[in-house]
């Protein structure tokens, strides 16, 4: 029987669900199970594809182009699985499910209720789910994580309390439970430190649990300690005998390389700084799996990252007129950083900020990584100031432009704005065996990895830049989209349309990223010398023993991910 761990918070939102459920999933499956996830969230909207990310933070893509909260990024990176867009369960996608059969007559006349239907609805849709296969082997799971977004109490997640309540009784109490995640306030109100058992002893009673089961999650120097902290207070002992799950108390090789991976995370002494030239600067969850692709490539390299969040509005001449004090501290943050970063993003405000950060990287043979949005302004700066045409640019941003080096993609819908960008998982080939990235992807011809973008470089313009040593080095299948850009004679000079930041993973950071870092680290040469491998004090070690799933987890290199 499948087993289900429903996970909820109180008090207040963004309490940690996230990352506690992520956590409960990694400890189990380093013990061999087979675990995957599910995210609810209450909200109307049918996905996260049309939010603002100062609304909900970035959107995450997945490789069947679902665009989902950025938790799901937390279950992929945790337990390195592969999850679909019914992984992400929204009160839209619900109701529209249940209209939908109302229209078709599946309830032969009946009053469409709240309680049974949507209910009803909810419990079948985590049922089906929980069966899909997200590991590289296709076996089913055995164990569902679902974390329930918001907080207990809220209006909007009534049905879905309801839903888990019958639930329980549907699939037994030993094949499910529930983590409530809440707030022991403090003097700094917040549990900074670890409980005194007292005061578990308390919880236990009023919440009327076993003090066991009253865990402590309490502050910790890095996201990767909170498995860690779970193993060490006996959740997994207790979820085994209170599910009744056969599992083994032998050594983990995959919670062992978490803890190497966590002191590592300490103790870093040297430090390797990376401008992030975006629009979304001012809310760092905005570009949430872009700055933990930074955080796994940084780890793999043994140094302490520090990025410079800049505002491409303040690089803008016309920010010097306005407030000079921050058109200089913009520039001082940009020109004193090791690597810059121009991420994806879509609207016109800062994009002539992240042209002259682009053409700063050039000139000054700064190590650039443009992504999506990123790699498009590098082709117009490079057209502007190399091929010399001045107005070269975007149609998103001049539909009026004489060079339009960057066009509207012909899937685009241009009357919905909902799914219809080029989404998710989509594969590369890789044109030349003389680039800097397919060594860094292990030599690979080619590369799936996803996408979420609505323009494009225009392929009639290829052979200008070519000439210029500006070449697109990837493309897609059909040889038609400009994938991956390269600069000759500059240490480290890329742009990918795709968002490889989304397949990251803390021990198999992202090839691009980790480019990035090796270059403004000064190792970039060296490594691609080694056959890009780290060296020994960058790897983790292979001292315990090996179990299912985890057994795959090899040491720390970059091997071909053509297959994946």
């Amino acid at each position: 029987m499948m087993k289900y761990i429903l996970v909820t918070g109180g008090v207040i939102s963004g309490i940690g669900k996230g990352i506690i459920a992520s956590s409960v999933g990694t400890i189990l499956k380093s013990c061999g199970l087979h675990v995957t996830a599910i995210k609810i969230d209450p909200y109307i909207n049918i996905d996260a594809g049309t939010f603002s990310p100062y609304e909900h933070g970035e959107v995450f893509v997945l490789d069947d182009g679902g665009e989902v909260d950025l938790d799901l990024g937390n279950y992929e990176r945790f337990l390195d699985i592969r999850l679909t867009r019914d992984n992400n369960l929204t009160t839209g996608k619900i109701y529209q499910s249940v209209i939908n059969k109302e229209r078709r007559g599946d309830y032969l006349g009946k009053t469409v209720q709240v309680v049974p239907h949507i209910t009803d609805a909810i419990q079948e849709w985590v049922m089906k789910q929980a069966q899909v296969p997200v590991d590289d082997d296709d076996i089913e799971p055995q164990v569902c994580v679902i974390e329930l977004g918001g907080t207990v109490g809220d209006i909007e997640s009534m049905p879905f309390i309801e839903a888990f309540r019958q639930f329980q009784f549907k699939v037994k109490r030993e094949n499910f439970c529930n983590i409530h995640v809440s707030l022991i306030p403090q003097i700094m109100c917040r549990c900074t430190t670890a409980l005194e058992n007292s005061v578990k002893e308390k919880i236990s009673m009023f919440c009327h649990v076993e003090p066991q089961q009253v865990i402590c999650v309490h502050d910790v120097s890095s996201i990767y300690r909170v498995p860690l902290l779970l193993e060490d207070q006996g959740v997994v002992s207790y979820l085994s005998r209170r599910l009744n799950m056969p599992i083994e108390t032998r050594p983990r090789k995959m919670l062992t390389k978490w803890k190497e991976m966590s002191d590592r995370s300490d103790r870093l002494l040297e430090h390797c700084s990376i401008a992030l030239v975006g629009k979304y600067t001012k809310f760092s969850d905005s570009y949430a799996s872009v700055i933990k692709a930074l955080e796994h490539s940084a780890l793999a390299i043994s140094h302490k990252l520090e990025v410079k969040y800049i505002d491409s509005a303040n690089l803008e001449p016309s920010t010097l007129q306005e407030d000079p004090v921050k058109y200089h501290e913009a520039w001082q943050k940009l020109c004193s950083s090791d690597g810059i970063l121009v991420p994806g993003g879509f609207g016109v405000r800062g994009t002539e900020g992240k042209i002259h950060a682009i053409n700063w990287a050039r000139k000054q043979k700064k190590p650039f990584l443009g992504v999506c949005l990123g790699m498009q302004l590098a082709v117009c700066e490079f057209a502007r100031n190399v091929l010399g045409w001045t107005d070269a640019n975007s149609t998103e941003f001049d539909p009026e432009t004489k060079h339009p080096v960057v066009i509207d993609m012909p899937e685009h819908n241009p009357g919905q704005m909902g799914g219809t960008m080029r989404l998710g998982k989509r594969r590369t080939i890789f044109q030349t065996t003389n680039s800097t990235l397919r060594k860094l992807y292990g030599d690979a011809e080619y590369v799936d990895e996803r996408h979420r973008h609505r323009f494009e470089v225009n392929p009639e313009l290829k052979s200008h830049f070519d000439e210029k040593g500006f070449r697109f080095v990837g493309q897609d299948v059909e040889g038609e989209r400009m994938e991956v850009i390269e600069l000759d004679d500059h240490p480290y000079f890329i742009g990918v349309q795709y968002h490889p930041e989304f397949t990251s993973r803390p021990i198999k950071p992202s090839p691009p990223y980790l480019g990035l870092l090796l270059a403004a680290a000064g190792k970039l040469q060296s490594y691609l010398q080694k056959g890009c491998r780290l060296s020994p004090r960058d790897t983790y070690s292979d001292r315990s023993g090996s179990s299912t799933p985890d057994s795959e987890i090899s040491e720390l290199k970059l091997p071909s991910l053509s297959n994946e």
